[in-house]
């Protein structure tokens, strides 16, 4: 058996529930705990709080304490959280902190966060919840270990309806780029100084460009995927002294031959960034995008604000969402991440974490065969 460079071991389940579970002072909460992570894990089909009871300890009686555990028990999800970053920083060649979305399909109207959103991918509109994950790794190999759950206005302006779902007083409204800059900041917290560009690809769901802003201010490396009308000149430019980012790339990109056939396009371009004190700084960036010679066009854009790589080495960096999304999927087909059996905002983040403590595990663990 061969170690990945820069591996650790992979924890067993009951070693990893330990780490994230062993700062509860009550015994019983570190017993279900690990029982519902070994559920995740060891439970074929759908995760329900009974199968998971029944496989893991014998008796579907279990499932009311595993129930409890997660929709009721009070524990903070943030410390687990943070325990299992780090051990995900200690197990994995991390490159990039990779911000993804999951689209959760729901039935009814009841569930914290569920909403009609239209899908540009499937074309259609669904019921459901949309949450916006952290993901640690490199390339295809992406684990989650922090979520923000979005809240449409009916969640937070209903005191009776945030009271029925257990909604904290802390948990305000926000764009959806500001619940993903939150996301880097506490993995920032987490992780004494280790950081690793930021990369999404979120264009779908909300304006990027404020984002990108706030993460320059903040002194975090990116790399970002933006719409092709996307202006990033001073905001206070009038409208008419705006270029935007495919029309840099057409008329003054410099193309890059990097294997037969294939091209790159990139330019530079000043960033503009905001410091949490509001001051507004200036840098260094470039578009860049997969240039396709025989239609004459750019592919996805993607801005930066790291100018010392080559660019077919920020596009590589640029294919981690693809890895996470890889990741979504296959924690909703073997992980459970689709079967959480509750309503509450707690719930909802009790469920997250341990989905992906599980996923962590399966993952890692596969990785040493």
């Amino acid at each position: 058996m061969h170690e990945t460079p820069g591996m650790a071991a992979a924890l067993p389940a009951g070693a990893l529930s330990q780490r994230l579970f062993g700062h509860l002072r009550r015994s019983d909460q570190q017993l279900w705990g690990r029982v519902y992570l070994e559920g995740l894990l060891r439970t074929h089909g759908k995760k329900t709080v009974r199968r998971m009871a029944a496989v893991v300890t014998g008796s579907e009686s279990a499932s009311a304490s595993l129930h409890q555990f997660v929709n009721a028990s009070p524990w903070e999800w943030a410390p687990a959280r943070s325990e299992l970053a780090r051990w995900v920083d200690q197990s994995l060649p991390v490159r990039a902190w990779t911000l993804a979305p999951a689209v959760l399909p729901k039935r009814g109207s009841y569930s914290v966060g569920v909403h009609q959103r239209f899908l540009p991918a499937a074309a259609r509109t669904v019921n459901c919840q949309l949450g916006i994950g952290l993901f640690l790794g490199s390339g295809p190999v992406q684990v989650p270990v922090d979520w923000r759950l979005f809240l449409p206005p009916r969640f937070t302006r209903d005191e009776a309806v945030r009271d029925r779902v257990k909604i904290p007083a802390t948990a305000k409204p926000q764009p959806l780029w500001a619940s993903a800059l939150s996301l880097v900041r506490e993995t920032t917290s987490w992780s004494y100084g280790r950081t690793a560009p930021v990369v999404a690809d979120l264009t779908a769901l909300c304006d990027v460009v404020p984002l990108a802003r706030r993460l320059h201010g903040s002194g975090h490396a990116f790399v970002l995927a933006v719409p092709g009308q996307t202006t990033l000149a001073d905001p206070e430019l009038p409208p008419g002294d705006r270029e935007s980012a495919r029309g840099m790339l057409l008329r003054r990109g410099v193309r890059h031959r990097v294997g037969a056939g294939r091209q790159i396009v990139s330019y530079d371009t000043p960033v503009h960034g905001l410091r949490p004190d509001g001051e507004r700084v200036l840098g260094s960036g470039r578009l860049l995008a997969e240039w396709d010679a025989s239609g004459g066009r750019a592919g996805r854009i993607w801005l930066t604000n790291i100018t010392d790589r080559h660019p077919a080495e920020l596009l590589e960096l640029a294919c981690s969402p693809r890895g996470a999304q890889a990741a979504i999927h296959r924690m909703g087909e073997e992980f459970g991440l689709l079967d959480f059996e509750g309503r509450s905002f707690p719930g909802w983040h009790r469920h997250m974490t341990l989905v992906s403590a599980a996923y962590a595990c399966g993952m890692l663990e596969g990785m040493e065969r």
